[in-house]
């Protein structure tokens, strides 16, 4: 029997996402945030408060990047979701990040993350707080490549536990995609 918990925002696995934006002064910030995910082949959307100084820069700038978070960074990561960036202006180099400019749209590049989608703005709603970019660039460290490929357990991405409130390392092989269902023909 399955016990009812009524309208939660619970899904697994959830990505801790780490997005980042320069501000007027060309400073990088970054936030972590939990819910976004990938909606067509280029079109990225996450839920940002208009509140964050994160979204205020990419209003601003029109370009922001998404790296994903790492067990090896998970201090990192955390750190820029607990502390604002409205208060603390040094947030980004506290946390322990060094940025490099992308090579395609206007935002920062984490060097600490190997992993970043860069993105262009295409649409802020400010009811929803729900944030559209087109991915115009994928780009990974070569340190986590296994031929030519981005290796996840070299990349070792995190995803968040909204029940338990507790970031968990993505794992284990279970099986190939689209081939273990042939099992079932």
């Amino acid at each position: 029997m399955k016990k009812d918990f009524g309208p939660k925002s619970w899904l697994y696995p959830m990505p801790v996402l780490i997005v980042a934006a320069y501000d007027e002064q060309g400073r990088p910030n970054a936030m972590n945030a939990a819910w976004g995910g990938i909606f067509s082949d280029e079109m990225i959307g996450i839920c940002l408060s208009e509140g964050h100084k994160t979204t205020k820069n990419i209003l601003t700038s029109r370009a922001f990047t998404v790296s994903m978070a790492t067990a090896e960074q998970v201090v990192a990561c955390d750190y820029v979701g607990i502390v604002s960036g409205n208060k603390e202006a040094d947030k980004f180099t506290k946390a322990g990040f060094h940025a490099s400019p992308s090579k395609h749209v206007n935002a920062p590049m984490i060097d600490e993350l190997p992993m970043t989608l860069e993105c262009e703005f295409v649409s802020y709603d400010t009811e929803s707080n729900h944030l559209v970019g087109r991915i115009v660039n994928a780009s990974a460290d070569e340190r986590i490549l296994t031929e030519g490929k981005i290796d996840l357990h070299k990349l070792r991405p995190i995803t968040y536990d909204p029940i338990n409130l507790e970031y968990v390392e993505l794992g284990a092989v279970v099986e190939k995609a689209f081939a273990c269902g042939k099992k079932r023909k």
